[in-house]
């Protein structure tokens, strides 16, 4: 009598799942991740390998430690950064023929920890103002190309934010966040702080950790509470709360992503969004999905930095220790899938990528991502195939699923795999049965190999323009005979490699179901 085959459909999606046990994910999380390292949820549907990343130039910054500030410069027509290291202040640009990191302008405390800045212009001048726990502000003007010394208080008036911490642009005036103090500018100026011009300040209860513009108003996030001011000047500016139950715990987690404003707050990752109701918010936890992994993260790791790649809608945050080795650092990111709220997120985590500070901007219709940590180099990330020509090691791991039911053993013989590749590929995938039992003969593992093809693939660093031919990859399909049985079942697909990206799209099993015992 011929055995009854059946298929079993496995759709790559859901991302990282950790906060429930692998038999109930197994059975109604199909498709998402019970290990998801160095791939990332795609708009596209399915897990793409995450790109790597290379040097921004050649250049070191001189000095030790960390880098302490980190920005890219908004000028459409030139690709400007700007770094830290030492207390001293540099600008770089790779558009030059040699390109090389000048000094700015030396801190009168060069041991501050981290600076933060914004953007903006008034009066049609491009600047950045540096804020950075300590000192007295600074000011980065593009035009010149220069950079203001710290300031004294001498005859300025605005000694009254030495020491900020953070600062936001809000209706065209710079707020400053120092202790548990908001202090504000005149309208149109970035120094006068003369309250007779309608600069000013707001005393607040809780230490501020940081300031985000979010719709009309300013978010401002404090320790244990969380506030929004509204109004346009210091005429009608009012604050009122938002949440006094909870707060951020770390300023350099704060992102817009999409349409809502991502924080690290005591339980985990949240969003602060709209809702239907004018005026109201909603504050959700996004990272419900993998809540002891960040719970992990928070006490592997001290620091903490984040960034967004605003042309894949995703948020990523890292854990910065001092004296690891590059290849074990570990984050977190999330694609976005919904417009609002925190359950529209799918998860997965990082590894080998050693982040302290970073930041991303559009530099004409380009995104820029870069990153610092403690080598005096600047990277820029979503950058080649490798970890600066270490490998990217990405992994999938299902959870173990029933199929059927989970009492019944099931004879597996095919898995099909639908993969799209964006260059060559060489990629280990591992069946295995009942909870990986060690009493249990599991198969042996495989590898899917593809080439290049006959084509090039846009962002393949081996493609030759003028001489290869550029398409959209199209997913292929691997056929492969497994064997063994189990009640249970689950995937492992690895790639330890610097080979090109590829997309995890959907897995097929074919099975036959035995006698219940």
């Amino acid at each position: 009598m011929t055995t009854a085959w059946s298929t079993f459909p496995v759709q790559f999606t859901g991302g990282l799942v950790t906060n429930i046990s692998p038999l109930q994910q197994g059975i109604n999380a199909v498709g998402s991740a019970f290990i998801l390292q160095n791939f990332e949820p795609s708009l596209d549907g399915g897990y793409r390998k995450v790109a790597g990343y290379t040097k921004l130039d050649d250049a070191q910054l001189t000095g030790s430690g960390v880098t302490q500030a980190l920005a890219v410069v908004e000028n459409a027509d030139e690709e400007r950064f700007i770094a830290a290291r030492s207390g001293v202040y540099y600008l770089i640009n790779t558009t030059d023929t040699t390109p090389a990191w000048s000094s700015l302008v030396t801190a009168s405390n060069i041991g501050f920890t981290k600076a933060r800045h914004v953007s903006y212009n008034f009066n049609n001048a491009l600047k950045i103002v540096f804020v950075d726990g300590v000192n007295y502000p600074v000011y980065y003007t593009d035009s010149t190309q220069a950079m203001t010394s710290y300031i004294t208080n001498s005859g300025t008036g605005n000694s009254a934010v030495e020491g900020a911490g953070t600062v936001e642009l809000f209706k065209s005036t710079l707020f400053f966040g120092i202790g548990t103090e908001l202090v504000f500018t005149a309208p149109y100026s970035d120094t006068d702080f003369d309250p007779a011009n309608g600069a000013g300040s707001i005393g607040l209860n809780s230490e501020i950790t940081g300031l985000k513009v979010y719709r009309d108003s300013l978010i401002v996030f404090c320790r244990d509470k969380i506030m929004r001011l509204t109004g346009n000047s210091a005429a009608d500016f009012t604050l009122s709360a938002i949440t006094e139950d909870l707060g951020c715990l770390s300023p350099d987690t704060i992102q817009e992503v999409g349409s809502d404003v991502m924080f690290l707050g005591p339980d985990g990752l949240r969003t602060l969004s709209s809702t239907e109701r004018i005026g109201d918010f909603g504050i959700d936890v996004a990272s419900k999905n993998i809540r002891p992994t960040v719970t992990e993260l928070q006490s592997y790791a001290q620091n903490f930095s984040s960034t967004v790649i605003r042309g894949k809608a995703q948020y990523r945050m890292f854990g910065y220790v001092n004296g690891e080795k590059v290849g074990i650092a570990k984050g977190v990111l999330g694609t976005k899938f919904i417009d609002q709220g925190g359950t529209g997120f799918q998860w997965a985590e990082t590894k080998g990528y050693k982040v302290y500070i970073a930041d991303s901007q559009y530099i004409g219709d380009q995104e820029y991502v870069v990153f610092s940590n403690n080598d005096g180099y600047v990277y820029l990330m979503e950058s080649g195939t490798s970890r600066d020509g270490d490998n990217v090691v990405a992994i999938y791991e299902s959870p173990f699923m029933p199929v059927t039911d989970p009492q019944k053993r099931k004879t597996f013989y095919k898995l099909d795999l639908y993969i799209k590749p964006f260059g060559a590929i060489n990629i280990d995938c591992n069946v295995r049965y009942n909870q990986n039992d060690r009493n249990k003969i599991q198969p042996a593992t495989f590898s899917l190999v593809s080439d290049a093809g006959g084509g090039g693939f846009y962002g393949n660093n081996t493609a030759i323009f003028g001489s290869t031919s550029y398409g959209e990859p199209r997913t292929q399909s691997f056929d492969n005979n497994i064997v063994g049985s189990g009640n249970t079942v689950a995937l492992r697909i690895e790639d330890d490699s610097s080979n090109s990206a590829f997309l995890l799209d959907t897995a097929i099993l074919e099975f036959a179901e035995n006698n219940r015992k």
